[in-house]
């Protein structure tokens, strides 16, 4: 039976239980790395000896995997990652440890011979934003006018270059923590006496981008070549008209199936292709004059919200195909035989 190995966390939702079921319908076996009990719970081992390497997997006691026999592998998250260690490590050692803890994960990652869904060294460089809107205009498809900056002045330059509107939003999963509770920012709309307290933007860099008009939004989930496309009318609730994340819960079943033009279809598996991950899901705006304005490809957004919608999850059972080899992926791995050889 063909193994797969999803990287996640204990405090992940649904999706990974519905996906665990595709793959054994599928004739696969999960098997699950929560990795914020790693190392406490779960032990890696990579061994190179008389000329072979193997990778080894043990957990709950007895159990061990043989990882350099993988199908496939699902890097979902990598949240809290050795998080249990200040329980058991007195804190001057704690700093160091979580560096070698990174290295040796991270370099395990990289290394497994087997398919990835997208490997985490791609997943890294879809944080470049700026680098994805380019890749979007490349191949034709229009992105907002936008500013990344952390200089004051420019960041007003282009405010009142752009007089029907300025959203500011930031590049990462940024959120500020207050009494113990994290607060996600979302996108704001700037104000001009915003302006008058913009200094301290010179500590913080942020993406300023022209407002938009919007009939509706899309989230298109793309797994291997297949494309699953929703739409969402931000713009009944006051309170996500800028961005419906505000209202998440009570836009949940409002979301519809949508119908992308056979052109816009195109340039995003060829941006995919250019990525080389068999994994994304992406947010478009369409105006109400009917154009496309790409945001961004998030490298492990939700879908589960999605999958719903549709009948028997076709969304979860895509992902178990494309790791079994049931569907098409994208690239060969690197350490495939066939793909080296091709290279010679």
């Amino acid at each position: 039976m063909e193994k797969v190995l999803i990287i996640t966390h204990t405090q992940d939702n649904e999706c990974i239980n519905i996906v665990s079921d595709k793959i054994r319908k599928h004739g696969g076996e999960p098997i699950r790395f929560n990795v914020d009990e790693y190392p406490l719970k779960y032990s890696l081992s990579s061994c190179f000896e008389n000329g072979e390497w193997k990778i080894y997997l043990d957990y709950e006691g007895a159990n061990r995997v043989a990882l350099h026999e993988l199908a496939g592998l699902w890097y979902r998250r990598s949240f809290n990652l050795g998080g249990n260690l200040a329980t058991v490590l007195e804190r001057e050692y704690l700093g160091s440890v979580y560096g070698e803890i990174r290295a040796t994960f991270f370099g395990f990652l990289e290394s497994l011979p087997c398919f990835q869904i997208g490997k985490y060294s791609k997943y890294r460089r879809l944080d470049s934003k700026e680098e994805q809107m380019r890749i979007a205009d490349f191949l034709g498809m229009k992105v907002p006018e936008t500013c990344i900056t952390n200089s004051p002045e420019e960041a007003k330059r282009f405010f009142r270059d752009h007089p029907n509107g300025v959203v500011t939003k930031m590049q990462s999963s940024f959120a500020i923590e207050r009494d113990g509770v994290e607060n996600v920012v979302f996108t704001n709309l700037i104000k001009e006496e915003d302006l008058d307290n913009i200094e301290t933007l010179q500590y913080c860099p942020m993406q300023f981008q022209e407002k938009l008009d919007k009939k509706v939004e899309l989230r298109i989930t793309i797994v291997g070549d297949e494309i699953y496309a929703f739409e969402i009318d931000s713009q009944k609730l006051d309170n996500a008209k800028l961005d419906w994340r505000r209202e998440g819960i009570e836009l949940l079943s409002d979301w519809k199936p949508y119908e992308l033009p056979a052109d816009l279809r195109d340039k995003l598996l060829q941006m995919m292709d250019m990525y080389e991950v068999n994994y994304g899901a992406i947010d478009i705006i369409v105006t109400p004059d009917d154009n496309y304005y790409f945001l961004e490809i998030n490298a492990a957004g939700e879908f589960f919200w999605l999958d719903r919608l549709l009948p028997d999850n076709p969304i979860s059972d895509q992902i178990a195909k494309v790791l079994l080899g049931k569907a098409n992926r994208r690239y060969t791995p690197v350490f495939d035989k066939t793909n080296v050889s091709s290279l010679i």
